[in-house]
């Protein structure tokens, strides 16, 4: 076992220190009360070369894996610069294209995305097919001239509004016509500008740059050129992406749970109330600080664990299910022990601890929930019944 970091996973790690001298967390908090993407940022980060990490170097990117996307969101989180569009677009879109899209579609696509030209978003979840996938009634019915017609709506599309093109996951066959319930899923790569597209925001409740949305689809028009992998098989690569997705929200819980301990630790140490002592000096703040110091520990080489088995091609299910229950848990506690540090201030703007509550409580629920994570880890890593 060895637990070093590589000297180049060690550089893309350090990346966070080194950007956020230029965009740290006020300039990333400006955005995230506009719900506008940071343009510089992300110019940045294109031109430094991490959108592609995932991403061959034959169509345009590092050639990386799931382990430097991890370190490369978990280094940004550590700094206070959270970005959810690193999840659904380099990590959930293009690395799924980089491993089972044809050919043809991988040179479309692919180098666009790593030179920040194109712009993706990941679109599953709908109103009454949230934690059960299996219910998903959109569908892209044959056409009769080799192409299909896809009808539907999903809900809590991050980023719609910038996207190029949307990585849909939709029936080509009705739930009602398959023998197996997994069986009769295409994943299409759709163009946003199609006509009978449309969208509508959903309005959160706390500050971050990225949005949601509502997407419609009326009878939109689809090549199998459109379809990654295979039409009626998309289930069976559908984890490659899914399990990716709860490593890096895994990365970005314990990343922001760091850069909250380390707010909270400097205003303890500085902070005074009784005998010119600072706060920091009793056990009643130490104790909490630590304990949420240890479990963000723990969930980062848990994360780190799922990262390394994905990129081994082994089953990653566990771990990364796992990791994304402990990070979130982690971030969690990490962000409230930080609020309670500061006292009255942490709900202060001026110290903008609160701000980042909403986004780790958000990945408790979102988006794969708590309650769905322990059933899958008492379920398929435990051997008990099936819950639900």
């Amino acid at each position: 076992m060895d637990f070093a970091l590589t000297q180049e996973q060690r550089m893309v790690y350090e990346y966070g220190d080194r950007v956020s001298q230029r965009f740290d967390h006020a300039y990333w908090k400006k955005y995230a009360e506009k719900s506008e993407p940071p343009a510089e940022l992300y110019k940045q980060i294109t031109d430094d070369g991490f959108l592609g990490i995932m991403v061959p170097e034959a169509y345009g990117g590092a050639g990386q894996g799931m382990t430097e996307m991890l370190l490369f969101m978990e280094g940004l989180a550590n700094n206070g610069i959270p970005l959810l569009n690193l999840v659904v677009g380099p990590t959930m879109t293009m690395g799924l294209m980089a491993k089972h899209a044809s050919e043809a579609m991988k040179r479309r696509l692919l180098p666009g995305g790593c030179a920040g030209e194109i712009r993706f978003c990941f679109a599953i979840t709908e109103p009454n097919a949230g934690s059960n996938s299996m219910e998903i009634t959109s569908i892209a019915k044959p056409d009769g001239k080799g192409g299909f017609r896809l009808s539907g709506q999903k809900v809590f599309i991050t980023d719609a509004n910038h996207a190029d093109y949307a990585m849909v996951v939709t029936r080509t066959t009705p739930r009602a016509e398959v023998k197996k319930k997994t069986d009769g899923f295409t994943i299409f790569m759709v163009d946003m500008k199609k006509k009978g597209i449309s969208k509508t925001l959903i309005p959160v409740a706390f500050p971050v740059p990225e949005t949601q949305w509502q997407v419609f689809f009326d009878d939109v028009s689809l090549t199998e050129d459109d379809v990654l992998g295979e039409v009626g098989r998309g289930f069976s690569i559908l984890f490659d992406t899914l399990n990716p997705e709860r490593i890096i929200l895994s990365g970005l819980c314990t990343g922001v749970g760091r850069f909250a301990l380390k707010k909270a630790v400097a205003y303890a140490n500085d902070r005074k109330l009784f005998n010119n002592t600072p706060i920091g000096a009793y056990q009643g703040v130490q104790h909490p600080l630590a304990i949420a110091r240890s479990e963000i520990e723990m969930a980062s080489l848990m994360a780190l664990k799922a990262a390394w088995a994905f990129d081994q091609g082994l089953p990653a299910g566990e771990f990364s299910n796992i990791a994304k229950y402990a990070g979130a848990e982690a971030g969690i506690h990490a962000v409230d022990a930080a609020i309670q540090t500061h006292g009255g201030n942490g709900f202060t703007k001026e110290y903008g601890i609160y701000d980042l509550y909403g986004l780790v409580r958000l990945l408790r629920t979102a988006p794969l929930n708590r309650e769905m994570v322990l059933n899958y880890i008492a379920e398929h890593v435990m051997g008990l019944p099936r819950s639900y």
